[in-house]
């Protein structure tokens, strides 16, 4: 593969990756790095890319192992000399608030939004990386078994026992 069919492969799917190392970070700071190490890796692996065998979970999959190195390193270093964290983004959420909604409407939704986003963040990444690649990636379940080198019924157990996870979580949470 060459550059110019790399450049094609980041118009066709950029959107999608972004938003899957969105769902993967949290940030945009963060999300921005592993977007962009992303395709520098990429660029550094496209003699092994092959454009007619699912291009997009190859990149999803570079994505996927380069987050796993960096929250690796990240733990080993919070072993060494451990740090306070801030959580920027809850600090910077904002709603989008639509005009024809009322602001209790708006108030639920976000409520809502934020619930879903904690319970499936504070799943194992067994589960987490599934589900996240099935719903913003927009992934096939093939595509993700090809993606993270497992089974398809293995895929299949894990998106289940998200949703059953994240069920339970959100029916505890709700009144």
């Amino acid at each position: 593969m060459d550059i110019d069919e790399l450049i094609e492969l980041v118009q066709l799917h950029g959107k999608s990756i972004y938003g899957f190392c969105y769902k993967l970070t949290g940030t945009k700071e963060e999300t921005d790095d592993l977007y962009q190490e992303t395709f520098l890796k990429a660029v550094e692996l496209r003699h092994k890319m092959d454009g007619s065998r699912n291009p997009k979970a190859f990149l999803i999959a570079i994505a996927v192992r380069l987050h796993k190195n960096h929250r690796r390193k990240h733990a080993w270093r919070q072993r060494i000399a451990p740090t306070v964290v801030l959580d920027d983004a809850a600090a910077n959420k904002t709603a989008s608030i639509s005009r024809e909604a009322t602001p209790e409407e708006a108030v639920l939704s976000l409520e809502l939004r934020t619930m879903i986003q904690d319970a499936a963040h504070h799943l194992d990444d067994k589960l987490k990386l599934p589900l996240y690649m099935f719903y913003t990636a927009d992934m096939t379940v093939e595509e993700i078994a090809s993606a993270l080198r497992i089974p398809q019924g293995t895929v299949k157990s894990r998106l289940h026992k998200a949703r059953q996870t994240m069920r339970s979580v959100l029916e505890v949470d709700s009144p």
